[in-house]
């Protein structure tokens, strides 16, 4: 995040700091303004505080709590230690283990739901046998036309999970840079290299069947 009138020398001529940032720390990086990064957190503030008002059922001041304390998603609420949650001002034990009950049936609702679209798309039940794979990435690979094993086995890792690189010299009329597949959910070049072995391991096996 910088300064407007730093922004052309952060990015550099043709992108090359930004590149040459990202080479050496092996991350992807985005860079804007700071008036563009206030208003993304009070978009993302806004849409999370919604979020655990509807899913856990509270009311707009517990949700907004939860989020002020750095609560972005569910399972954070579901999986955290009670005692963190417990020693937010104005909770207790008691609260604190309400909330993760509650927390865990939304989690297992989303499950449900997603199970079922997976399965109304037609993606077989052995891709949720791949690892780290879960019903909502399963879904949005469904959408995407990817619904066999052989789907996900002819995808290259960086068609899986490369992350969409937002170039701000680009003109409003060319077309936007496409992610992977499954870029939203941030998985690291590691884990989508272990998605698309698991997914070709029955290759593997079928050939040593047919050379025994």
């Amino acid at each position: 995040v910088v300064p407007d009138d730093q922004l052309s020398l952060a990015i550099g001529r043709r992108g090359q700091n930004v590149r040459l940032a990202s080479q050496l720390t092996g991350k992807g990086i985005d860079i804007m303004t700071e008036a563009d990064a206030s208003e993304k957190r009070q978009r993302e503030f806004v849409q999370r505080s919604e979020m655990f008002q509807n899913e856990l059922d509270v009311d707009e001041t517990l949700s907004q709590l939860l989020v002020a304390e750095g609560f972005t998603e569910m399972e954070e609420v579901a999986y955290v230690g009670i005692d963190e949650l417990a020693s937010i001002e104005g909770f207790d034990h008691e609260l604190a283990a309400e909330l993760q009950g509650r927390a865990t049936e939304a989690l297992e609702r989303r499950e449900a739901a997603n199970r079922e679209e997976r399965r109304a798309l037609g993606v077989e039940d052995a891709l949720a046998e791949m690892p780290h794979l879960t019903e909502a990435m399963l879904v949005t690979l469904g959408k995407a036309g990817i619904k066999t094993l052989d789907d996900l086995a002819d995808l290259a890792t960086d068609e899986l999970v490369l992350k969409k690189r937002v170039d701000p010299r680009r003109r409003r009329d060319a077309p936007e840079e496409k992610g992977g597949v499954l870029a939203e959910y941030g998985l690291s070049e590691e884990v989508g290299n272990e998605i698309i072995m698991a997914a070709r391991a029955h290759w593997f096996a079928d050939e040593e069947s047919e050379g025994a």
